[in-house]
């Protein structure tokens, strides 16, 4: 991997996605309103709020995240854009590494977005650090960056890229302790919950909300951050075979 291609192929997403005005509201503003959305449902009974709110900032992240990235990724693949790239001198994790650079860079901005209207306008009780907060949603956002470019290699239409969400995404977004606390789930999907990333970003932000502590919190991000790698590595493998 070449890190000035990397960065060249980072700052090519950016570009791309400055001009695309619907997705980087998506990226952006989405997920606060999801959140103030939830706040005004809950807001007779802040309780509830405060106990799923930490969650859903793990979730939307990578939820749109997942989203936005698979089918970017497929137009570059349907629209030749990907063959012609590969035809310079650039390796296939170069052209991965780059995406998961640019949408991490999107993330923190999402993150601290998302962070300062929890805290400050909706009143979130967190008692961890701010800084890890943005920390863990720049984690998860990757997180679904990268699992958006693994799949996408098995899709050929958006239509199609869009039926991995309720295969990849809504189990773990059912089992990651939003719905049930993962101790109250029957023995068998407390064990797959803990084999699923999601089920780690959402045990993060919870650390965050319960607790000043912060080496459980470290712990989690990095369980996160290596399956996020673990997704590039996967996605970089399969990348080659659908397009050599």
């Amino acid at each position: 991997m070449t890190p000035r291609v990397t960065l060249a192929i980072a700052v090519r997403v950016l570009t791309q996605l400055r001009r695309d005005h619907r997705t980087l509201a998506m990226l952006l503003v989405l997920p606060c309103l999801l959140q103030a959305l939830l706040w005004w449902i809950f807001q007779d009974t802040p309780i509830v709020f405060d106990r799923i709110g930490p969650a859903l900032l793990a979730i939307f992240p990578f939820f749109v995240m997942f989203l936005v990235t698979s089918i970017t990724t497929l137009r570059e693949r349907s629209g030749g854009t990907l063959e012609r790239l590969f035809t310079m001198p650039m390796g296939r994790l170069d052209f991965l590494a780059g995406y998961a650079l640019a949408f991490g860079a999107v993330a923190a901005v999402q993150a601290a977005l998302a962070a300062g209207v929890a805290i400050g306008l909706l009143d979130l009780d967190l008692r961890g650090p701010d800084a890890l907060l943005v920390l863990v949603g720049v984690a998860d956002a990757v997180l679904g960056t990268a699992l958006g470019l693994f799949v996408s290699a098995f899709a050929r239409t958006e239509f199609q890229a869009v039926q991995f969400l309720p295969a990849v995404v809504v189990p773990q977004i059912l089992l990651c302790g939003l719905l049930v606390p993962r101790d109250r789930l029957p023995r068998v999907l407390e064990v797959v919950a803990d084999v699923l990333p999601l089920t780690w970003a959402v045990d993060a932000m919870e650390h965050l909300a319960t607790t000043t502590r912060t080496g459980e919190v470290l712990r989690d991000v990095a369980i996160v951050v290596a399956f996020a790698l673990a997704a590039l590595a996967l996605g970089a493998a399969t990348l080659q075979r659908r397009t050599d």
